[in-house]
C-alpha cells in the first residue's frame, strides 16, 4: 500500500535538482532529475495551477513542492489522486529535463542545431538562449523580448534571433525567428504608441513597426530632415541619426544636428539636446533646441570631457569622465535653466570598475535617475532633484538594467556566448524602485 509520495526541489548553480520519492510498506524509491531553472518553474506552475503541487518554502533555495498524503486526507481529496500527482509530476519532469538529464553536452548540441538552422524555430531560439537579450514594453503594458544566440567559439559564424510579444498578463501572442550572421549584431526595439519599432543597426532601411499583435505597419523612410516636435522618438543609432514621427509614421534624420554633434538625446516635448565636441582647446558644450531652434547652451566645466546623455521631462543629464572614468554628472530638472555638478550624492564613482562605454544612464517618468554600469551597481536618485543617490540591490548579478516609466527591467546572463546557463538567469522586474523583484514568468 501507498503511504506517502515526496517531492523536492535543491536550487544548485544554474539547475534545480527535483527528487521524488515513494513510501511504501516495502521501503522508498526515489528518482532525481536535473532541470533548467526556467523549465522546471514552467513545469511546477504548471502543476500548482492544476492543484497537484503545492509550494513552500523551508529553508533558503530548498523546497517542498508535493504534500504527503495527510495533507490530501485533510483536504478531502482521495488518497488515490497522490498516485496520480505523482506520476503527473513524473512525466513532467520526464518531458521537461529529456533523457540526458540535462547534461551540458547535450545543450551544447542544440545551441548549436539551432544556430545553423536556416529556419530557426522561434521556441528553439528562445530556449538556448536562456534569457531575453532585450525587453521592451508598449503603452498597453505588452511586452516585446528579443533573444539572441551566437557562435561560443568565435565572433564570426552563425547566428540565429528572436522575439516574442506577450500581453499584457504575460500569455504569448505571437513570435518570429530568423537565422543570422554574428557580424550583423542583434536586433533591438523601441516603444512607440501601440506598439513597437525595430531600430536600424545600419541604414533606415532596416526599419520597420509591429502592434501589439505583430502584424507589420507600413512606416515612411525619408531622406528629408524633420524639425523636432513632441512626441518624436529618437531611435538610438549612431549613424546615421534618425528620429521617429508617430503621428505620420515617418522615420528622418532631425532638423539643425550639428556635424560636430557626438551625442544626442530626444524628449518627449521634442527637445534635442545634443553634446558638442569642441574645436581645439575649447570645452565641450550641451546644446538644446526645439522645432530647429536653438534655445540654450552650457559648458561642460574643466577638467571633464561629456560622455553620455540622457533627457526626459525637463530633466537631462551628462555623465563627466576624465581619462578613462566617470567622475561625476551634470544635471538640469528644470529645461537648462539651471545647472549642477554631482560628484558624489552617494555614488562612488571610483568604484566604477568599467570605463565610460559601459555606462548606464536612464530616466523614471516622474524624474529620477538611475545610474549604473552594465553587468555591474546601480544608484537610483532619492527624488527628482538628482541630489542623492542610494545603491539598488538586484537580486541576481544583471547585465542589462532599463526603465519604462517607474519599472526596472533587469536581465541576468552570460556576458559572452556560452552553452551554459548563470545563477538567476532570466527576466527579472521591480515596480518600486528595486526594493522587490519578481522573477518574469511566461504564461502560455
Amino acid at each position: 500500500m501507498l503511504e506517502e509520495v515526496g517531492l523536492t526541489a535543491v536550487e544548485e548553480a544554474d539547475r534545480l535538482l527535483v527528487t521524488t520519492s515513494t513510501a511504501s510498506a516495502n521501503g522508498v524509491v526515489s528518482q532525481t532529475a536535473g532541470l533548467a531553472l526556467g523549465q522546471a518553474e514552467g513545469v511546477l506552475e504548471t502543476l500548482g495551477a492544476k492543484g497537484l503541487v503545492r509550494v513552500t518554502v523551508r529553508e533558503p533555495n530548498h523546497f517542498a513542492v508535493l504534500p504527503p498524503m495527510a495533507w490530501l486526507r485533510k483536504s478531502g481529496r482521495r488518497p488515490g489522486r497522490l498516485v496520480v500527482a505523482a506520476a503527473s509530476v513524473a512525466l513532467a519532469l520526464t518531458a521537461c529535463s529529456g533523457s540526458d538529464g540535462g547534461r551540458p553536452g547535450s545543450r551544447e548540441a542544440e545551441y548549436k542545431r539551432v544556430i545553423e538552422d536556416p529556419r530557426p524555430v522561434p521556441a528553439d531560439v528562445i530556449r538556448a538562449a536562456g534569457a531575453p537579450s532585450g525587453v521592451t514594453r508598449a503603452d498597453d503594458g505588452s511586452l516585446l523580448l528579443t533573444y539572441y544566440i551566437s557562435n561560443v567559439e568565435d565572433d564570426e559564424g552563425p547566428a540565429a534571433s528572436a522575439w516574442r510579444i506577450v500581453d499584457p498578463d504575460g500569455r504569448t501572442v505571437t513570435e518570429h525567428a530568423e537565422h543570422a550572421d554574428a557580424e550583423e549584431g542583434q536586433a533591438a526595439f523601441k516603444a512607440i504608441h501601440g506598439g513597437f519599432i525595430r531600430v536600424p543597426s545600419g541604414g533606415a532601411e532596416e526599419t520597420y513597426a509591429l502592434d501589439v499583435h505583430g502584424k507589420r505597419r507600413k512606416i515612411v523612410v525619408t531622406e528629408a530632415a524633420l524639425r523636432t516636435r513632441p512626441g518624436d522618438i529618437l531611435l538610438d543609432a549612431p549613424e546615421p541619426i534618425l528620429i521617429y514621427r508617430p503621428a505620420s509614421r515617418t522615420v528622418a534624420p532631425p532638423a539643425g544636428v550639428w556635424e560636430n554633434a557626438i551625442r544626442i538625446a530626444v524628449d518627449e516635448r521634442g527637445t534635442v539636446w545634443r553634446l558638442e565636441q569642441p574645436v581645439a582647446e575649447e570645452p565641450f558644450s550641451v546644446v538644446w533646441q526645439r522645432g530647429g531652434r536653438t534655445l540654450g547652451r552650457t559648458i561642460v566645466p574643466k577638467p571633464y570631457r561629456g560622455g553620455a546623455l540622457a533627457a526626459q521631462g525637463g530633466t537631462a543629464v551628462l555623465s563627466l569622465t576624465k581619462g578613462h572614468s566617470t567622475r561625476g554628472l551634470l544635471v538640469t530638472t528644470d529645461g537648462g535653466a539651471h545647472w549642477r555638478t554631482i560628484l558624489g550624492g552617494g555614488i562612488p564613482f571610483s568604484a566604477l570598475q568599467r570605463g565610460p562605454e559601459w555606462l548606464v544612464m536612464q530616466l523614471f517618468a516622474d524624474g529620477r535617475l538611475l545610474v549604473g554600469e552594465e553587468g555591474g551597481r546601480y544608484w537610483l536618485a532619492d527624488d527628482h532633484t538628482n541630489s542623492h543617490f542610494h545603491e539598488v540591490k538586484t537580486p541576481a548579478k544583471l547585465t542589462s538594467l532599463t526603465v519604462n516609466g517607474t519599472t526596472l527591467y533587469g536581465i541576468a546572463d552570460a556576458t559572452t556566448a556560452t552553452y551554459g546557463l548563470v545563477k538567476g538567469e532570466g527576466l527579472w522586474i521591480s515596480r518600486d524602485g528595486g526594493s522587490e523583484w519578481r522573477r518574469y514568468q511566461q504564461r502560455r
